[in-house]
């Protein structure tokens, strides 16, 4: 039965330890869960850091076609065209100056790998970052040719420190003319300026006229912190059992973890408000 286009949700979803497990791989109930969430009228919104062609491919894997998807943490965000490529066009594409925070990092980060997305979803990068998240379309370049282009985001890896000295160093380097986030290993991901999950998603929610008190969100990582947050300042927010505890204290509420499939008993759930299914599950 179809929920009414005044009660419909939007419920946007974190991929990589929230949806997807760390292997990428994905529980068949999840999945079922999610397609019974569009199915019934509510507006799913993929939100996630990774490239449009590490995305879409999850998005037909989920057997959704939701209107929205947002990628590379908010600078791109994709809308369905059924005559565009994999059935969706670039709608906003944020972009920003690189050179300077490349420069700054370098300086201090010597040994680190350097790569810049651009808007055509081109990934150049000075050493090979392996990552099933980032781009198809990759070319190693020398680290001056990335100061000579547009970016939708820069991406640091330093294999050299350990996560904590990363946190620590990148606090001292005083970033204040970008956006960025930490995942679980030493990877800095760094978008233009006033661009997170958050801003793309606060237009997709205004353009869908959708209520703030019916969003919901779901994630795991630093960069679903501002997501969190917006989420649940009117609607509800979930952590994910496996997140950190400075990303947990975002959320309205904390679920189990990406093994668990989201699935916490009511008993457990860490909020006093309700879960997005009577048993806790995620989604």
């Amino acid at each position: 039965m179809r929920v009414s286009k005044q009660d419909r949700h939007l419920i946007a979803l974190d991929l990589d330890g929230t949806v997807l497990h760390h292997d990428s791989t994905m529980d068949a109930e999840v999945a079922d869960s999610i397609r019974a969430l569009a199915d019934a009228g509510h507006e799913i919104v993929i939100a996630t850091g990774r490239s449009v062609d590490a995305t879409l491919p999850v998005v037909e894997e989920l057997r959704i076609r939701p209107t929205w998807v947002v990628a590379c943490n908010g600078a791109v965000t994709l809308k369905r065209d059924t005559l565009a490529d994999r059935a969706y066009r670039k709608e906003y594409v944020e972009t920003f100056d690189p050179s300077e925070v490349l420069r700054r990092i370098r300086s201090r980060l010597v040994t680190a790998r350097f790569g810049v997305e651009t808007p055509e979803g081109e990934f150049l990068f000075t050493e090979n970052i392996p990552a099933s998240t980032l781009p198809g379309r990759k070319r190693e370049v020398p680290f001056d040719e990335l100061l000579k282009v547009q970016a939708t985001r820069m991406v640091v890896v330093s294999p050299d420190h350990v996560l904590e000295d990363f946190l620590a160093l990148v606090d001292t380097m005083g970033l204040t003319r970008v956006s960025y986030a930490i995942g679980f290993t030493a990877w800095l991901d760094i978008a233009p300026e006033g661009v997170s999950k958050e801003s793309a998603l606060e237009v997709v929610r205004a353009r869908l006229d959708i209520p703030r008190s019916h969003v919901f969100a779901a994630g795991d990582g630093h960069n679903d912190i501002q997501m969190l947050r917006w989420a649940g300042r009117h609607g509800e927010s979930v952590a994910m059992g496996q997140a950190a505890d400075d990303v947990k204290v975002h959320a309205t509420r904390v679920t189990g973890t990406v093994e668990d499939g989201g699935w916490r008993p009511r008993s457990a759930i860490a909020s006093p408000r309700c879960s997005a299914d009577p048993r806790g599950r995620l989604g």
